[in-house]
């Protein structure tokens, strides 16, 4: 099982570049609409949303290297794809080059959110799949948190171009994460159907089952083989409940505003009144406060299980939501502001943070589970571009002076996540990945 734990640890770090990619941006935010002159439009959409929509790119084409090339080298391929984004976007000289190595950055993040979930998901233990697979979650918010730090490290280090050391300073995790990955093997799963290299799968399968448990799983594993080619194809009737389980959990993500007020933390700080260079120094709280809470929904994932975690998290969204509405509304003082934003940050991490990666990449058939989790990434990140994108000119112009009714709106987003995750969403935690194929889909076509 240590090994399992290292080479889950090993992926996983393709979720530290995730979250240190998307959020470095907040730090570079002003200062580059500054420099360039952009207006709340062309920011919105060339400098804050770019690499999103490269994210959308990468997620809905990443099940193709997925499936074809194997988990392993798509993983390695991502390093190369961050490290090139990050040197390129330190060294721009204008905005149209800076969004081209922002995209690049985007589709590693896309094609990782794809790869990354579902190569811990095939290496692991029922009983262990979720703590494991949400490893993944809490790197993604351990690099937000350092992202955060580094930005307000770096912000005097360079004068006018602080912004490119805050950028550039991730070449460095991305070298050393693309060597790391080399060191570990391909999926079991990836082996058995893809290569059909039953030797192969068999000794990743000995490494975390009993030597008569992995031979039985192997057999398991090689049915699908004798499935007809057309199963293979994600897009039919006996795979709409997981279609939508998949669509939705990833639609209420964006839909809780999380990536409103993480890409634009500084911004929103600033706004009630926590401004100037401390708004980095502030922004920092609300990475503490993500990665603390992500540790705890780690230690309840399979324990309560993924869809209690959703119900806790959406009480915990409504809640929070309305009372930094209200603090808008009112001009209630910053300090009350900030602690009820930490609160939906730890209403989020504790639920749909430490859930949505581990979710869709269970709930997919083995055979189709690649183009599976770029439906349901390609989803979480077509919102989330749509969002960032159109962040600026909420803020600055649609509700410049009723920025509440953006929160009063995610808060309404979320009391339906709380009726869906009450009324119509499954548990999968403790139930192998084939058995959860019969629940959701065989089972479900037969009633």
């Amino acid at each position: 099982m240590n090994k399992i734990v290292t080479w889950s640890i090993t992926v996983a770090l393709a979720g530290f570049l995730f979250g240190f990619d998307t959020i470095v941006i907040s730090g570079a935010d002003q200062p580059i609409q500054k420099l360039w002159n952009t207006s709340p439009l062309f920011h919105g959409t060339f400098i804050m949303s770019m690499a999103l929509w490269g994210t959308v790119l990468g997620s809905l084409l990443g099940g193709i290297p997925t499936k074809k090339l194997g988990r392993k080298r798509t993983l390695f391929w991502i390093g190369i794809l961050f490290f090139v984004s990050a040197v390129g976007s330190a060294l721009a000289a204008d905005p149209y080059s800076f969004s081209f190595f922002r995209f690049i950055g985007g589709v590693g993040v896309g094609v990782s959110s794809v790869a990354a979930p579902i190569y811990i998901s095939e290496i692991t233990a029922p009983e262990k799949r979720g703590r494991l697979g949400a490893l993944y979650q809490f790197n993604l918010v351990f690099g937000i948190l350092i992202a955060f730090v580094s930005n307000w490290l770096l912000k005097d280090i360079g004068g006018a171009n602080d912004w490119r050391w805050m950028l550039g300073v991730e070449a460095i995790p991305a070298l050393a994460y693309t060597l790391m990955v080399l060191k570990v093997p391909n999926s079991p799963r990836w082996l058995a159907l893809q290569k059909q290299d039953d030797a192969g799968a068999l000794v990743v399968l000995n490494e975390i089952y009993s030597e008569s448990e992995a031979q039985q799983k192997l057999q398991e594993i090689k049915v699908d083989l004798d499935l007809p080619k057309e199963s293979e194809n994600l897009f039919q009737k006996k795979y709409n409940r997981v279609l939508w389980l998949g669509f939705l959990i990833a639609f209420f993500n964006q839909l809780s505003g999380i990536n409103f007020v993480l890409y634009y933390a500084p911004r929103i700080l600033e706004q009630a009144g926590l401004g100037g260079q401390d708004s980095l120094f502030n922004a920092i709280a609300i990475g503490v406060v993500n990665l603390v809470f992500t540790i705890i929904g780690m230690r309840l994932i399979d324990r309560l299980g993924r869809r209690q975690l959703i119900i806790i998290g959406s009480i915990g969204y409504i809640i929070s939501l309305l009372m930094v509405g209200y603090c808008f509304q009112a001009d209630l003082s910053p300090t009350v502001l900030i602690t009820f934003i930490c609160l939906f940050v730890a209403s989020h991490a504790i639920g749909q943070g430490a859930v949505i990666w581990v979710f869709i990449s269970e709930i997919f058939p083995n055979r189709v589970r690649a183009f599976g989790q770029s439906w349901g990434t390609s989803t979480h990140w077509v919102f989330a571009a749509i969002i960032t994108l159109v962040a600026p000119w909420v803020m600055e112009d649609l509700f410049k002076d009723s920025i509440q009714v953006v929160y009063y709106f995610f808060a309404g987003m979320m009391v339906l996540q709380l009726l869906w995750g009450i009324f119509k969403m499954p548990e999968t935690k403790s139930v192998s990945l084939e058995a959860l194929e019969r629940q959701l889909i065989e089972d479900d076509n037969q009633a």
